[in-house]
């Protein structure tokens, strides 16, 4: 679909390497993470921002609509092309050269093609990391353009607070770079710039370097699974655990039973560690960590976590049904293993949601109440990050029925849930997957219309051309 001049053009501009055009090559850039699937014109792949820019600069002036893709593990349609053909993916995956630690600074600065887990892998050595605990393995450009959050959102926050500064090519004629490669953390001389592009699905621009602040690898660690006596217990036992053990509470993970039974039914070598192998209706996974080695005298973390559970054991609300400290890696693994297991117990169809911390457990109770009668083919498997709102609300059709099939009966449901998320709880549609053509509907449905001007705006301003899969305005 894209004229033979204009790949010669940009062939000339980014060599072999950087244009791919056989379409058995573009695949895996035109398939999503899940049930996503589009058709590219071209794939671009430049290696550095100088040719980010000269690529988007031809493809503007030639009325070539890009869509920018970094890792390509979103969920929302928001980084493969529409079925057109007419699009032109730019990759981020060779933007990989840059990589420059500050170890006084505890920041890092880096081209945005590089995994999450080569920049943790190459800082482990350091005893850093970026602290954005994530069960998928994207690029850095997609996580700051989507502004994700992750596990231990709790007590490390999400991209938007560690991210120091960006490089971005913006969708204009001239490719114009702008630089907000700041490495300050406190710089108060006017609008902080680089926060509009975090966040914004990539339609603002192209994030293509970045400044990121690191933290302390945690030394110690205790995990616990926590069975709250029933839904309404589990704030009490959050504001509990947070009162007894402040900064050492790293993550605060729900886990419905439905969602850990398909993660054991999946992956085989998940060890049941419940009571006769019967789990319970809703479990909690508790993280607390310190950076630091044990010191002599010092209580272990296994012994802090003990104590503060007995003390709520006894407490006058006694939120708490049952409790048992284990090793980190096993309790861990079964939570990194909910998605896949829920994925392939039928067709899925996932909502990533965010309330009020109080309104977590009354939207998933209304949701189990009613969905039998409204939706009576749909099985509920969430879980999610109760510490800080978010909810992977997962929803799962069995494969052979015509449900499974059917877009009209996904709309119906989508509209049902987000109803209710948005209108009733004040609620978000997305609380760290971006919008996206997923989406896109929603935004347009529950977004103020002011908003909607003032975003419009300031995509007019800052990239006019056709840029990323979201429309806003």
């Amino acid at each position: 679909m894209i004229e033979q001049e204009h790949i010669l053009a940009l062939v000339d501009m980014l060599g072999d390497k950087g244009v791919v055009r056989d379409a058995g090559a573009m695949v895996a850039y035109q398939t999503g993470a899940r049930y996503d699937e589009g058709l590219a014109g071209l794939v671009l792949r430049p290696a550095t921002t100088a040719e980010v820019s000269a690529a988007v600069a031809y493809c503007v002036r030639n009325g070539l609509a890009l869509i920018p893709q970094s890792g390509n593990t979103g969920l929302v349609s928001g980084s493969t092309p529409d079925g057109s053909g007419s699009e032109v993916v730019l990759s981020l995956d060779r933007l990989t050269q840059r990589f420059d630690l500050d170890l006084d600074n505890r920041s890092l600065a880096v081209d945005a093609g590089f995994r999450l887990s080569d920049v943790n892998q190459r800082l482990e050595a350091h005893g850093l990391f970026f602290p954005i605990d994530l069960g998928a393995d994207p690029r850095l450009g997609g996580m700051l353009s989507t502004n994700t959050g992750g596990s231990r959102f709790l007590k490390y926050g999400d991209v938007r607070r560690n991210t120091l500064g960006i490089k971005v090519v913006l969708a204009d004629e001239a490719g114009t770079v702008l630089d907000l490669d700041c490495d300050l953390r406190k710089n108060n001389t006017g609008v902080d710039w680089k926060q509009i592009f975090i966040g914004t699905a990539g339609s603002f621009g192209i994030i293509t370097e970045c400044v990121l602040n690191l933290e302390a690898l945690p030394k110690q660690v205790a995990t616990a699974y926590l069975v709250p006596a029933s839904g309404a217990h589990v704030m009490p036992l959050l504001r509990a655990m947070e009162e007894r053990l402040g900064a050492y509470l790293s993550a605060f993970e729900g886990m419905s039973r439905n969602a850990v039974a398909a993660a054991l039914d999946h992956v085989p070598s998940l060890r049941n560690p419940f009571q006769g192998g019967v789990v319970p209706d809703y479990v909690i996974l508790c993280e607390i960590s310190r950076t630091w080695e044990p010191r002599e005298g010092e209580q272990t973390l296994d012994a802090v976590l003990e104590t503060v559970l007995g003390e709520i054991w006894e407490s006058a609300e006694a939120p708490l049904a049952d409790a048992f400290v284990g090793p980190a890696h096993e309790m861990w693994a079964l939570r990194h293993a909910l998605s896949e297991g829920v994925k392939h117990s039928g067709r899925l169809i996932a909502f990533d949601l965010s309330f009020r911390r109080g309104d977590i457990m009354a939207f998933c109770d209304r949701m189990k109440a009613e969905m039998p009668s409204v939706f009576p083919e749909v099985t509920t498997c969430d879980f999610g990050h109760i510490g800080d709102g978010g909810v992977h609300f997962n929803l799962v059709v069995p494969k052979d029925s015509s449900a499974a099939r059917d877009k009209a009966f996904e709309k119906r449901l989508r509209d049902w849930v987000f109803e209710i998320a948005v209108r009733d709880f004040g609620g978000s549609f997305s609380a760290e997957h971006a919008i996206g053509r997923k989406n896109q509907n929603y935004y347009d449905l529950y977004t103020d219309a002011k908003i909607k001007a003032l975003a419009a705006g300031l995509k007019a301003i800052t990239s006019p051309a056709a840029l990323g899969a979201v429309r806003f305005g």
